[in-house]
């Protein structure tokens, strides 16, 4: 390789301390001074992080010792100037236990590079060496990422061995994450593609060949739909495989996408096991491996023009995560039905979970969903209790835009076109090939022209009333055009005080209180912690809904609650639910 590769060396330095140990190896710093920046937050997950801070020590040397290093803000250093190879070695704390950051314990190792990996400023072009060191307290453990093995290299690694692996550029290094343990794992083959499924964390029974099964025909589905012809996966330009890293726990889920693999964080509820029947909520599990691996193409190759390149010192700016998050959270759900592990009815009841959500919020009318993406950083990814009453999500109101816009094109094509044909004039245009060529996002206005030209529509109109503006999406007439009944009535037909609740040690506490309804109107607040309804002790979420059911809409209550350490008196008017539950179904078949 070139002698200016750059090098770094992960120890596991210690487990039960959680900190990994960092060198990192320059061979030609910049003469007056190098300086060093680690990512201020992480692709995909838009909000700053500040990483640095779990840095603990950080010292540098050259030639003839130690060289003076000093930071000028919290996530860059800048070093005196030093005599030839530079060396740097820190530790960094990790014990962030999501997709985002850094884990380790004498279970097992993950890390996203964003996390760990110095960058060279003025270097990040230059070809990079991974170098994994195998940890001390155990011979057991495995390695699992998509970074390629750095064959020929000295201390080259074997596949899923410790040693050497090689990225092109500081870049590619940040975007294939790295666990390292002893997973349960199973690999299959998707059009040619080895993939490899890695589960960490305790589930006793895990049914692999089921979910190997259901996840091959979900890749296979999205492969075929991107590449019809040549059925070529997208992450052959910079890996030989894709590895889904999942964490598995009592209650999480979360996905972040890479462009060989993804890292999620999923509930052992919500996964197979085996002889045992199908966990009611594992669809939720293979609705997320859908939708992280639909990003393989769409986010991390097909960008907006903000994202390419990432700039990972400050927030990127841009008003197309609609496009970017929601048409993903469409297709989703839409993968697992075509790749045929759910039923038609399976897919009508997530579609109206998501329209369930969607409306649910008074936020809706308040943001529009091109103001939701450009204010990702600061509201959708910093939400609050009354965020419900004050933002829409690019995510569920983008899915529904994306609905929206399918059925808009299809009537006006009479089914020549549909939203398919522009996610492929995306790829075409502006994905394929991402990594082998200088990088072209899509503009930030070009999406109606790229739909004109797919299409033929001129769907203008639509994106001023329900893009740029806060129309709800016109869905239940144009679902009927296709033969699919939209119904919706109360989803309880109880009297209902319109809040959301959490179980608390001391009762039931308001997570939040929506606009407009009973608490609201009578004075109720986010925070305060429910004690009792006309002298009746509330004791759980439960206890709530009976007492509830015990009255009419109308009725008038007194709520006593506790405002901090203040005990307070409330009068409420109990009203219907206004919550409503969407029901989809064929015309001529049962409703889902």
């Amino acid at each position: 390789m070139k002698n200016s590769t750059i090098r770094y060396q992960v120890r596991l330095a210690d487990p039960a301390g959680h900190r990994f140990a960092i060198t990192l190896t320059i061979p030609r710093p910049e003469p007056g001074g190098q300086i060093l920046r680690l990512p201020a937050w992480i692709p995909g997950s838009y909000l700053i992080r500040d990483f640095a801070r779990q840095i603990e020590s950080l010292l540098v040397f050259d030639a003839d010792g130690p060289v003076g290093c000093h930071k000028t803000d919290s996530h860059t250093w800048q070093c005196a100037p030093a005599q030839g190879r530079l060396t740097v070695e820190y530790t960094v704390y990790a014990w962030d236990l999501s997709v985002r950051g850094a884990h380790f314990d004498e279970s097992h190792a993950f890390f996203n590079g964003s996390s760990l990996f110095l960058a060279v400023v003025g270097q990040e072009d230059q070809p990079c060496l991974l170098d994994l060191c195998p940890p001390g307290h155990t011979d057991r453990w495995r390695v699992f990422t998509s970074l390629p093995e750095a064959e020929g290299e000295p201390g080259a690694a074997a596949r899923h061995g410790f040693g050497c692996y090689r990225a092109p550029d500081h870049d590619a290094l940040l975007d294939h994450p790295v666990e390292m343990g002893t997973p349960q794992c199973v690999s299959f083959e998707a059009h040619g593609t080895q993939h490899e499924l890695v589960f960490t964390g305790v589930v006793p029974g895990l049914d692999l060949a089921r979910i190997a099964q259901d996840v091959q025909k979900i890749c296979q589905a999205q492969i075929e739909f991107f590449e019809p012809e040549t059925r070529q996966a997208p992450f052959l330009d910079s890996a030989s495989r894709y590895v889904f890293l999942v964490m598995v726990t009592a209650d999480g889920y979360g996905g972040l996408e890479h462009r060989a693999s993804t890292a999620l964080i999923t509930s052992r509820a919500d996964l197979p096991t085996t002889g045992q029947p199908e966990p009611e909520d594992y669809k939720r599990f293979l609705g997320l491996v859908s939708h992280e691996y639909f990003h393989t193409w769409h986010v991390k190759r097909i960008k907006p023009a903000a994202f390419a390149p990432y700039c990972l010192d400050r927030p990127n700016f841009t008003r197309l995560l609609w496009v970017f998050e929601g048409f993903t959270s469409y297709y989703d759900d839409l993968m697992l039905l075509r790749a045929g592990v759910i039923d038609e009815p399976a897919y009508f009841g997530l579609l109206a979970r998501t329209m369930d959500g969607v409306l649910r919020g008074a936020g809706r009318h308040k943001q529009s969903v091109a103001e939701s993406s450009f204010d990702a950083w600061t509201r959708y990814y910093k939400q609050d209790e009354n965020s419900p009453n004050a933002l829409v999500s690019y995510y569920t109101k983008g899915a529904l835009v994306a609905l929206g816009l399918d059925l808009e094109i299809r009537q006006r094509t009479a089914d020549r076109h549909s939203l398919d044909d522009v996610m492929r004039l995306l790829w075409k245009r502006h994905g394929r090939g991402f990594y082998d060529h200088p990088p072209q996002g899509v503009p930030e206005t070009a999406m109606q022209g790229l739909i004109l030209e797919a299409t033929g529509v001129d769907v203008s109109d639509f994106i001023a009333r329900h893009v740029d503006g806060r129309e709800d999406v016109p869905l239940k007439d144009a679902l009927a055009r296709t033969g699919i009944t939209l119904e919706a009535s109360p989803a309880d037909q109880r009297p209902d005080l319109d809040v959301r609740t959490h179980n608390d040690a001391g009762g039931v506490r308001l997570a939040t209180v929506y606009e407009h309804g009973p608490a609201h109107l009578a004075g109720l607040s986010a925070g305060d912690l429910l004690i009792a309804i006309d002298g009746l002790r509330v004791t759980s979420d439960t206890a709530l809904k009976q007492l509830l059911a015990s009255h009419r809409p109308g009725d008038r209550v007194v709520v006593h609650v506790f405002r901090r350490d203040e005990l307070r008196r409330y009068r409420v008017q109990l009203a219907s639910a206004r919550a409503l539950k969407h029901r989809l179904r064929r015309v001529d078949g049962p409703p889902a």
